[in-house]
């Protein structure tokens, strides 16, 4: 049964190392992070699952201590998901958002619960996102998400995606049902314009809805903004 979950943006920038110069920009947020895992820790659970965009070749389940690194980003600095443990080799590394999600657990000492990974493509379908998220759900008594992925990057003239009028209708959406932790409005999301949007976690989140159908958790926003365009929101559940 899932406990409490945590929504948080995955671009690199929030790792200061990656960010250089530009690392205070992102202070808001990745504090906004830390209190989300918080939530995390103070629900007690006995499973911790990441879940977060990847490519094809990056798709599908990681073990606790599962590498990966920003090297690809100009940094020489390794991450691990969870404590690093004796796992069988993984054949790929973790994507940049597990990634990312491996720094945040590093830098809040996590020790609450074995974590996994699990890599999802952004175009899978709505229904087989929920359907994932159950399956998670029922995966021990108490199970708890970490969801990583950004909002629309097409929020101003100079984001990744350029500027589109629906960008910031669909993130005001996206808030507003994370925020009341609304299940169903987030199983109804626009797939296609989420994907036209690049709406990185419209998957995560549908994984988030289906594992907290009949849950009763209750939400809270805790950071809402585009400081560069994209739309990051950081969301705890409980």
């Amino acid at each position: 049964m899932l406990v409490a979950a945590a929504v948080c943006p995955c671009p690199p920038l929030l790792v200061p190392e990656v960010a250089g110069g530009a690392a205070p920009e992102m202070d808001d947020a990745r504090a906004a992070c830390f209190d989300a895992l918080a939530v995390l820790a103070a629900a007690r659970p006995d499973r911790l699952v990441v879940v977060g965009p990847a490519e094809p070749s990056a798709r599908g389940p990681y073990p606790q201590g599962a590498r990966g690194s920003f090297r690809g980003f100009g940094v020489d600095l390794d991450v691990t998901l969870g404590p690093a443990s004796e796992a069988a080799p993984q054949a790929h590394e973790l994507p940049p958002s597990l990634a990312v999600g491996g720094w945040l657990l590093e830098r809040t000492a996590w020790a609450g619960a074995p974590v996994e990974g699990l890599g999802v493509g952004e175009p899978l379908a709505g229904a087989r996102c929920a359907e994932t998220g159950r399956q998670i759900a029922g995966s021990a008594p108490r199970v708890a998400l970490l969801v990583m992925g950004d909002g629309t990057t097409c929020r101003t003239l100079k984001a990744p995606g350029y500027f589109d009028p629906r960008a910031a209708d669909f993130d005001a959406s996206v808030a507003r049902a994370l925020g009341a932790a609304d299940v169903s409005a987030l199983l109804a999301l626009d797939e296609e314009q989420a994907y036209e949007l690049g709406a990185s976690g419209r998957a995560g989140w549908q994984v988030l809805a289906g594992a907290a159908e009949d849950a009763g958790l209750t939400g809270r926003l805790l950071y809402d903004a585009a400081p560069y365009g994209v739309g990051y929101l950081v969301v705890g559940w409980s």
